[in-house]
């Protein structure tokens, strides 16, 4: 069964900073090591489509996604319509810069026919969420980099 992830990073800058590089999906495959492509339909706000282009290694495969919440400063939010899952990135100001928490929620379960991909071609929930965690730590440090390099 999916689970929730979760990872979190602090970012030297005030979340206006840090919002300025997130709140364009365009941008999204500069730091996610999974995601080639993501696509807004129109301008970005709740209830924009985007049109998404992933890979794991050698393996691509196309998604469409809804963005949630799109709270300037504050958080972004957006689901997948092929396994339900839900993206969400808050910015929660610090005494020293912005925490940026990034999620996977998975309120009711991921679609069978996305549990049987990543059974039958990623190796398994159990891998396949690991690989995930390594992802979402990494997208958190290119972040990072982008926004604290101005």
């Amino acid at each position: 069964m999916p689970k929730n992830l979760e990872v979190s990073i602090e970012i030297a800058a005030p979340p206006d900073r840090v919002w300025a590089v997130l709140a364009d999906p365009a941008r999204m495959p500069e730091f996610s090591p999974q995601c080639v492509r993501m696509i807004p339909i129109g301008k970005p706000r709740a209830g924009t489509l985007t049109i998404n282009l992933n890979r794991d290694g050698w393996k691509f495969w196309p998604t469409t996604s809804r963005l949630l919440r799109y709270e300037k400063d504050s958080a972004l939010a957006f689901r997948v319509s092929q396994n339900r899952t839900i993206w969400v990135y808050t910015l929660e100001p610090t005494e020293t810069g912005t925490r940026v928490v990034e999620r996977r929620d998975v309120p009711n379960g991921t679609s069978w026919f996305s549990r049987t991909m990543i059974n039958a071609a990623l190796g398994g929930e159990a891998a396949f969420e690991e690989n995930l965690v390594r992802g979402m730590n990494e997208s958190l440090s290119k972040i990072k980099t982008a926004v604290e390099a101005g």
